[in-house]
């Protein structure tokens, strides 16, 4: 297993200052997800690590080995990792058993050995049998499943995951989800995970670095970076929720102020005979509840997921169960 460390590592294009000062450990055997809208730096952040890009300022560590800074770059092929990206990057013309195999055979080993660990870095994404298959004749699904295995012939002990599941309808992602769990469960290899995707980064990292404007917004647990968003931006990209005005009296958690904002998530609404009023503005029906849109006094509005619908414009109570003083 391989620890990451990153000392204050910033990256410019010219004039553009991509990541500023950007401070992390990756430690050995985690699962990381690097979250952020289009444009935060996280896919930046990721090609340093894998050494497609050299930092501005700072260093990039293994272990403590440095493998980058301002001066020097130790090339992708040395650092011992594996890289899955969106676009699979198969060679079409190689079959299932061909393209896995492509890392070992430059690095000296023998034709048993690749056959001995194609067939065992297959078997643990669930293709074996499909060793002669063309790329081209495998579902989206497969083919992620076979850049995944191609990355674990290896043996390596970190994994980078580049947005591997944004080809991919809803349902081959939930199985790819499992898949990359397992992945983990099994190699313990440093895994880091790049998504714009927040359900994604909720149900497979163990830490979570939220990014925008080439700057950590917060790094905490799935749970932690939900419940408890560390400003305006991470409690408005991370989870459905609402920002109200602290004067409305909510009980929140955290350092509340009269004069600040509460983040307010749907399941926590509901509806009383006391409690603040509110007019139904919009309703979506989502199969389990409703997704109602709540209006109150003062123009703020408040997202309930309510059981039964409501109609437009009624006239309602609304009281919450839990709230988080957001910083200003």
């Amino acid at each position: 297993m391989t620890t990451i460390t990153l000392d204050a590592v910033g990256k410019s294009f010219g004039d553009s200052r991509a990541l500023t000062d950007i401070s992390l450990q990756f430690p050995a055997g985690s699962f990381t997800a690097l979250l952020g809208p289009s444009g935060c730096g996280k896919t930046t952040l990721l090609r340093l690590i894998a050494g497609f890009e050299q930092p501005t300022m700072g260093v990039v560590r293994f272990e403590g080995d440095v493998m980058a800074d301002g001066t020097r770059m130790v090339p992708p092929e040395e650092r011992n990792l594996g890289i899955v990206f969106q676009s699979y990057a198969l060679w079409p013309h190689m079959d299932v058993a061909a393209n896995v195999a492509y890392p070992l055979k430059g690095r000296g080993f023998g034709r048993a050995e690749i056959e001995r660990r194609t067939a065992e870095a297959l078997a643990m994404v669930s293709l074996t049998g499909y060793e002669r298959r063309s790329v081209d004749a495998l579902s989206g699904g497969q083919r992620q499943r076979v850049a995944l295995a191609r990355c674990l012939v290896t043996g390596t002990m970190i994994i980078l995951l580049d947005e591997p599941l944004a080809n991919l309808d809803v349902h081959l992602r939930a199985a790819m989800l499992d898949v990359f769990a397992d992945t983990h469960k099994r190699t313990g290899a440093t895994i880091v995970f790049v998504t714009h995707d927040q359900s994604e980064a909720l149900a497979l990292a163990d830490t979570i670095v939220v990014l925008d404007g080439g700057r950590v917004q917060q790094i905490g647990t799935p749970e932690k970076i939900y419940g408890e968003p560390a400003n305006a931006m991470v409690a408005g990209f991370v989870g459905r929720g609402s920002l109200v005005a602290a004067s409305h009296g909510f009980a929140a958690r955290g350092s509340a102020s009269s004069r600040g904002k509460v983040l307010v998530r749907p399941h926590a609404v509901r509806l009383t005979e006391t409690g603040l009023p509110a007019s139904v503005l919009r309703l979506r029906y989502t199969g389990a509840s409703y997704e109602t849109t709540l209006v109150l006094a003062n123009g703020d509005t408040l997202v309930a997921d309510l059981p039964t619908r409501r109609g437009i414009g009624e006239e309602v109570r609304v009281t919450v169960d839990d709230a988080w003083s957001v910083p200003a």
